[in-house]
């Protein structure tokens, strides 16, 4: 048996496991081969006023000469990896430019952690914290560990709002499939019920300003 020998290869080996799980518990519905085309510019911006969506963020840049491997919980900042102050200014701008655009938001919910919460509140002025969005305790390898984010990103979204999440790319990449989301970049949903979901953009943190004058 092959076993990763540096940070890298555990790190592929990782992502591989992710995929294979994706597999396992069905490909989710933007997936399909219909699956409609992503939306840019004034369309996309135009679905985002109409609300109904689910904006999903990875968190903005984190310094990874940190890590959680000695936090003694949620609240242990210390013994995280946290945003950096470029990744507090990601956010910064990020949120002036959702609010220029007039997006309604609703309800935001962010992990538990300190780089998330901190991103939401940069971007939003709030949070509310749930493990729901960064997947349970069970084992790596059990499809349960994020039905309830699955869940989530099927469910209605009360109109003419969007709901906005913001977690991690590990969660996001169990559910949804690869490509990773970066650090700061944003993945737009449509909740479909009982058919899942469908993501219909994609946003990197610096495009923002280009869905509207």
């Amino acid at each position: 048996m092959n076993v990763p020998r540096t940070a890298a290869e555990a790190g592929r080996w990782s992502r591989a496991a992710l995929v294979c799980l994706a597999l396992l518990i069905g490909a989710p519905a933007w997936a399909a081969e219909n699956a409609p085309a992503p939306l840019q510019g004034a369309q996309l911006l135009t679905a985002l006023r109409q609300g109904g969506l689910i904006i999903y963020f990875r968190h903005t840049s984190t310094d990874f000469g940190q890590n959680d491997d000695q936090m003694t919980g949620f609240e242990d900042c210390a013994r995280q990896r946290n945003l950096t102050d470029a990744g507090r200014d990601e956010a910064r701008r990020i949120g002036t430019e959702i609010k220029r655009l007039d997006i309604p938001v609703g309800d935001v919910l962010a992990s538990p952690f300190c780089r998330t919460m901190e991103t939401a509140r940069l971007i939003f002025g709030r949070a509310e914290s749930t493990s729901d969005v960064r997947g349970g305790p069970a084992r790596p390898e059990d499809p349960q560990r994020y039905a309830a984010l699955r869940k989530l990103l099927a469910t209605s979204v009360r109109p003419g709002t969007d709901l906005v999440i913001v977690s991690h790319g590990n969660p996001f990449a169990a559910v949804a499939g690869t490509p990773y989301l970066a650090e700061g970049e944003a993945a737009v949903v449509r909740p479909l019920g009982a058919q899942g979901f469908v993501i219909i953009a994609r946003i990197k943190k610096d495009e923002w300003a280009a869905l509207g004058p």
